[in-house]
């Protein structure tokens, strides 16, 4: 029978370098995480911070989208189990508004269940405003209630070849946009529709913040070319969208987050052209998808698809000093040889140019998105979304990486004048079953909590003293 381990070593050399083996352990529900606070930039990236300064790095998955796999305790537990540290629950207007200014109490109340548990287990919640295709008005797809659909009389029809994506160019589903973007009743009852989704949300510690439109889309006008239409849709209506929501919002919950998407061009290496928005606690949340793959191709690990993403990618949120979490990511399949490799490389980057990243989607089956095998272990290919990571750092992370083949992790940070709390690296016992060596360079005092499979790193040491960290497989 494995025995806890609680092991702190103070030694009195702050540059020393020093290597420990420790055996891992399961891991019980996670300790209620401390509440997002502020922001810190480093270099190019800025990071969410704790209430202890601490900069965080937020892993986990998308969750909810359908009534069927609506989020349980058990969801949020296993999540925690696992290490991670985020869920972006999946909802839709929809369902928290089915009658036109009547709020269905208990869809409102089981987001505020989906938040206590992400309270209870130290998981992090962003709330998603979920659309595809505008709603189920439009071939049961979801998002925008039927009350809130006016298609003009126009027609739709399904893509014949399956390619919903397509449909969003049907002439109904732009009609319903224009007007969801233009009509000043829907816009209020947008609004008030979020400043419900607000109160219910707004007392919980496990609360990130709401990403207002999923893939928001546009009309295309006559003559118009995507890029085009895309620019000017991000640079009116959409950002006019989203200053009315983040107004409303404000006036229900000054501490959450609120997270602002492009179009989906920026997954064609199109940056956006959204302006900045006149709130500090706004952050950039695209998504990370090869057009090719998710029709059905496995990828070319030469197409250099990874490379001008993120080369697009970077630059607003730089510019802006704006977190950046990627909302969504992953292949419909991860068990091709090319999928593979884009999920490893996908994951390189992003601990690149990222703060975070929920991965599409958190459920159990034998392929297509779903991340677990029928077992619950990470399903074959998708191994790098359940990597270590270093949750909470007491510094200024300046490389965090981890390498799937090797199994080895590493971490540099910069320590601030002050700093409260240690650096959390979550290690999953899934990637280290036989234990771990561990090298620090800078710092000496560290921490096993086998309760949570965290290896804690005391912030005590020199000013601007840089912390390198080696983790390795024993």
């Amino acid at each position: 029978m494995r025995t806890r381990l609680f092991r702190r070593l103070g030694l009195a050399a702050a540059a020393l370098t020093m290597a420990l083996s420790v055996t891992a352990v399961s891991a019980p529900p996670a300790a209620a995480a401390p509440a997002p606070y502020g922001k810190v930039t480093v270099g190019d990236r800025t990071f969410i911070t704790d209430s202890n300064g601490r900069a965080l790095h937020f892993r986990g998955f998308n969750r909810g989208k359908y009534p069927s796999d609506r989020v349980s305790e058990q969801d949020v537990q296993e999540m925690a189990a696992k290490g991670l540290n985020f869920l972006r629950l999946v909802v839709q207007w929809q369902y928290i508004e089915p009658v036109q200014g009547r709020y269905d109490a208990d869809y409102l109340a089981y987001i505020d269940r989906v938040l206590s548990y992400g309270d209870r287990h130290g998981v992090y919640v962003m709330i998603d405003m979920h659309q595809d295709v505008f709603g189920p008005h439009f071939g049961g797809h979801n998002g925008m209630p039927a009350w809130a659909t006016r298609d003009d009389g126009l027609p739709y029809e399904r893509d014949p070849d399956g390619n919903w994506f397509n449909e969003y160019f049907q002439p109904g589903v732009q009609a319903a946009f224009e007007h969801l973007y233009e009509d000043a009743d829907l816009r209020a009852a947008q609004v008030a529709m979020w400043q419900q989704v607000a109160r219910t949300a707004s007392g919980h510690q496990s609360l990130l913040g709401y990403d207002l439109m999923n893939e928001p889309m546009t009309k295309i006008l006559e003559n118009e070319d995507l890029v085009t239409a895309s620019a000017r849709f991000e640079q009116g209506q959409l950002a006019a969208m989203y200053r009315r929501l983040i107004t409303g919002i404000r006036q229900i919950d000054t501490r959450g987050w609120i997270f602002v998407e492009p179009t989906v061009l920026v997954g064609e290496g199109v940056p956006t052209r959204l302006p900045a928005f006149n709130d500090d606690r706004v952050a950039y949340a695209p998504h990370f998808y090869n057009t090719g793959v998710e029709v059905g191709a496995d990828w070319d690990p030469a197409d250099g698809f990874v490379e001008r993403y993120e080369a697009a990618i970077t630059a607003y949120p730089k510019a802006h000093r704006m977190p950046l979490i990627v909302g969504e990511w992953g292949p419909p399949s991860a068990r091709t040889p090319g999928n593979r490799e884009l999920i490893r490389r996908q994951m390189a980057a992003i601990n690149r140019f990222a703060s975070g990243e929920a991965m599409w989607y958190w459920c159990k089956g034998n392929g297509g998105y779903c991340a677990l095998d029928p077992q619950g272990a990470p399903a074959p290919g998708h191994e790098p979304a359940f990597g270590p990571y270093a949750r909470a750092v007491a510094g200024r992370p300046t490389a965090h990486n981890y390498d799937p083949a090797t199994r080895t992790f590493t971490l540099s940070y910069t320590l601030p004048l002050t700093v409260h709390g240690d650096t959390e690296i979550s290690l999953p016992d899934h990637v280290y079953p036989n234990g771990f060596n561990v090298s620090v360079a800078g710092i000496a005092g560290r921490l096993w909590d086998d309760t949570r499979n965290i290896l804690q790193i005391n912030g005590w040491g020199a000013p601007y003293t840089t912390v390198k960290v080696t983790i390795t497989p024993r």
